[in-house]
């Protein structure tokens, strides 16, 4: 999958858990953890080894515990 379109749906993840406010960031990288195949997550975590463009702070912040 295309790292646009990857970026595109970690967001749109991100914005449905925003309103947690600093918890965000947990509960995203626990819904890729879950609904996301380890191709899909490991792709993401390399996107963000190139630099992460456009992923949103707290999908960053997500994407940055899946590295883990």
């Amino acid at each position: 999958m295309s790292p646009e379109k990857l970026v595109h749906m970690a967001n749109q993840i991100g914005k449905f858990f925003a309103h947690q406010g600093e918890g965000a960031p947990a509960e995203i990288a626990t819904h890729l953890r879950k609904f996301w195949a380890p191709s899909m997550r490991a792709e993401i975590v390399a996107h963000l080894d190139a630099g992460g463009s456009g992923l949103d702070p707290f999908v960053r912040q997500a994407v940055e515990t899946l590295r883990q």
